[in-house]
Parts: C-alpha cells; sequence; structure tokens
C-alpha cells in the first residue's frame, strides 16, 4: 500500500484552489455524457457514447492521479482489470463491467460539493490570517476610529500599540488553521486512494496471485534441489559405499587363501570409505553449510569469498540476526552469484554488501565484469530469483553492457 500523504501547506492549499475548478469541469462533462448515453441505449446510439464516456472517465482519474502525486504526495495506483483482446464491444464490455471505472464517476460526482467546501475554506481562512497577523502594518491607511468588535464589548484601535494585539489573533488562528488544512489534505488523499485507487479486494486477489506464483516458484526450486541431491548421493558417495562393500566381500573371500591380497582389498575400501565420507561431508555443506549455523553470516561469506578466484571484498552488518531461512537464502544467493561472476563476468574484482533494514534482509553483489547479465528461464539467476521466492524475496539485476553488474536481493524477515 501506498504511504500516508504528508504534502507542505502551500501545495495542499494550492490543490484546493485548483480543484474546484477541475472538479466542476468534469462533473459537467461527465455526468451530462453519462445521462445521454444511458437515456439513448434503447436505441443503440447510447454504447458507443457509453464507451466515450468511460474512457473520458479514466482519462480524467489518470490526470487525477498524476496532480495528486504532485500537490499531496500520495501514489495512487492504477486499479483497472487489464483490457482483454477482442473488437471494440469487447473492449467496452469490460470496462463497464470494471467496478475501478464506476468508482472514478464517484469521485468525481463528489468532487463538486467536497472542492466548493475546500476551495471556501481556503479563501475564507487564510486571507482572514494574514490580514490579522499583518494588521499593525496597514492599520494606519484604515479610517480613523477603528473598531473591532469582540461580542458585546468594542475595542478602539488608534494606534500602533493597539493593533499589535491584532497579529497575536492571526497567529493563533493560523496555528488553527495550519493542521485543519494539512488534516483536510491528508482526508481528500484518503478519499481519492480508496476510489481511484485499487479496491482492498483487488488488492489481495493480486497479493493472492503473487504469492502463488513464489510458492510455485519455491516448490520448483526445491524439487530441483532434491533431484540434485539425490543425483549426487546415486552418483557420488552411493557408489562409493558400493565398491567399499565389494571389495571388503572379496577381501573376506581371500582372508585365508591370500592374506597380503586380503589386506591390500581392505586398505583400498579403507580409501573409498574415505571418499564417500568427504563427498557426504559436502554435500550435506551444499545443505546447509555449518559454518553459516554455527558463527553466521559474515564468517560465511567470507569463506565463500576467500574461494572464489578473484578478489571479493565482504562487508556484512545484519545485527540482530536474521532467521535461519533468509541467512540460507542469503547464503546460496551469494554463492550462486560469485559462481556466475567467476565463469561468465570476466571480471576482475567483485564486492558483496549485505546489510538489515528494519524489516529484511539486502543482499547486492556488485562486478566490474563485461555486464549484459539478464535473468533467463533456466539461468543461474532465474535461479537466484527462485530461491530467494521460497521466502518472498525480489531479486533486481542491473547489468548494462559493459558493466558494471549489480544483483540486489531484498529478503524479508517476516512473512
Amino acid at each position: 500500500m501506498t504511504a500516508r500523504a504528508n504534502p507542505d501547506i502551500a501545495r495542499t492549499s494550492g490543490y484546493f484552489l485548483l480543484n474546484l475548478a477541475t472538479g466542476l469541469f468534469w462533473f459537467c462533462l461527465l455526468v451530462p455524457l453519462l445521462a445521454v448515453s444511458l437515456g439513448t441505449m434503447v436505441i443503440w446510439v447510447g454504447f458507443p457514447l457509453l464507451a466515450l464516456t468511460l474512457v473520458l472517465a479514466r482519462g480524467a482519474a489518470s490526470l487525477e492521479r498524476s496532480w495528486l502525486r504532485v500537490m499531496l504526495d500520495v501514489d495512487v495506483r492504477r486499479p483497472y482489470r487489464p483490457i482483454p483482446e477482442g473488437n471494440l464491444f469487447v473492449r467496452a464490455r469490460a470496462m463497464m463491467t470494471d467496478p475501478a471505472t464506476w468508482r472514478d464517476f464517484a469521485y468525481w460526482l463528489i468532487m463538486l460539493p467536497l472542492g466548493l467546501v475546500e476551495f471556501a475554506m481556503v479563501v475564507a481562512l487564510w486571507p482572514a490570517v494574514l490580514s490579522l497577523t499583518f494588521f499593525p502594518l496597514f492599520w494606519q491607511w484604515l479610517p480613523r476610529n477603528f473598531e473591532v468588535s469582540l461580542g458585546n464589548s468594542v475595542w478602539l484601535v488608534d494606534s500602533f500599540a493597539k493593533a499589535l494585539p491584532v497579529t497575536v489573533l492571526g497567529i493563533l488562528l493560523g496555528l488553527l488553521v495550519l493542521p485543519l488544512v494539512k488534516a483536510t489534505g491528508r482526508g481528500h488523499a484518503a478519499l481519492a486512494q480508496g476510489l481511484l485507487g485499487p479496491s482492498r479486494t483487488s488488492f489481495l486477489e493480486a497479493e493472492t496471485d503473487r504469492l502463488s506464483a513464489s510458492r510455485a516458484r519455491g516448490v520448483e526450486a526445491a524439487e530441483a534441489e532434491r533431484r540434485r541431491i539425490e543425483r549426487d548421493l546415486h552418483d557420488g558417495a552411493q557408489q562409493r559405499l558400493v565398491a567399499v562393500a565389494m571389495g571388503l566381500g572379496r577381501a573376506r573371500g581371500k582372508m585365508e587363501s591370500d592374506p597380503e591380497a586380503a589386506a591390500a582389498l581392505i586398505a583400498e575400501a579403507h580409501a573409498d570409505a574415505k571418499l564417500a565420507i568427504s563427498e557426504l561431508r559436502d554435500l550435506a555443506r551444499g545443505i546447509y553449510p555449518s559454518v553459516l549455523g554455527d558463527r553466521g553470516l559474515d564468517p560465511a561469506l567470507s569463506s565463500l569469498a576467500a574461494k572464489c578466484p578473484i578478489p571479493v571484498d565482504v562487508t556484512v552488518d545484519v545485527e540482530p540476526r536474521p532467521p535461519t531461512a533468509v541467512e540460507s537464502a542469503a547464503y546460496f544467493t551469494v554463492a550462486e552469484a560469485l559462481t556466475n561472476i567467476a565463469k561468465h563476468a570476466g571480471a576482475t574484482r567483485a564486492a558483496v554488501d549485505v546489510s538489515r533494514t528494519e524489516n529484511s534482509v539486502v543482499v547486492e553483489i556488485t562486478d566490474n565484469g563485461h555486464g549484459g547479465a539478464q535473468i533467463r528461464p533456466g539461468g543461474g539467476l532465474a535461479g537466484l530469483a527462485d530461491r530467494a521466492a521460497t521466502i518472498d524475496g525480489v531479486v533486481v539485476v542491473v547489468s548494462p553492457v559493459g558493466g558494471p553488474t549489480v544483483i540486489r536481493t531484498e529478503l524479508p524477515c517476516a512473512w
């Protein structure tokens, strides 16, 4: 969702002054067009006219969103459903059945009376504040024996000293008007957000779609990881252990007849067993490195950087320590990125910067290679994005041709 609007008082007041004109213009244009369109539908003329009216309403709403962003510091996102492919009738029907279009109409219906109130507030209050505040500067040009009525009493202003208290009154009034105008601006921004922006239902639908896609990518990444572990076990440690079993079986058969050959077979089986243990240790480290669990991200990433064939500067500041899933995702993101840099980037130097924000861990990997990196299906960068997606993380790659390449991953610490 968008951040709370907090515009300055000058822009808010300027918006209220101009909003009456824009509200009046669009009200006088759209309401008659809508009425004529609905009234002439019985003779089919109203349908193309209604489509034109809807296009105008959406155009007016788009202009208003841009104007709100400039004047009230509120970023209202486009709420419309995608227009399907097809003929004009199909496209017009999609606009007519989109609730966001009718919320646009509701906004312009409200803007005429609301604009009158906002305009009157600014025109009435600010001149009063300014005239009272600077009253001592021009009191001498007013008629002599100038009187200020205060309820049942009358205050005669016949000197500069007696005019000064009016300034205090103007300042007090300004202190009341300032928060009033600001609060009205925030209220207008909230109204615009509710009518011109996505509804809560559409926002939740989009969030559900995003999470479904994220979970699907996470499941695919986990399945690919499971297949890799299964393949490594089958082609590595399992074969070694089979060789150990066969060697020990042959040694047992030769134990009495040929002790020397049996001893050689046992020695060979012992070597294979040590290799199998080493491969299992490497496999376990690939699932979750022990240094990461024991000492955290900084030593783990420093260990990765030390193994990289090019110099890598590592900066890590993640206090308080993030969750285990975030640490693991950050570690393997850096591992995959450094591997890609060493193989494909043609870089002579790289840098890894890991920092902690209030709700996330941000990982940035930079290299001075030839650039041109992109997230392609099945590629290494796509694997980074899939791994980050398992915890709703986001990967952004900026890699112009000629470099440098920056891979930025944001991993939320709560999901």
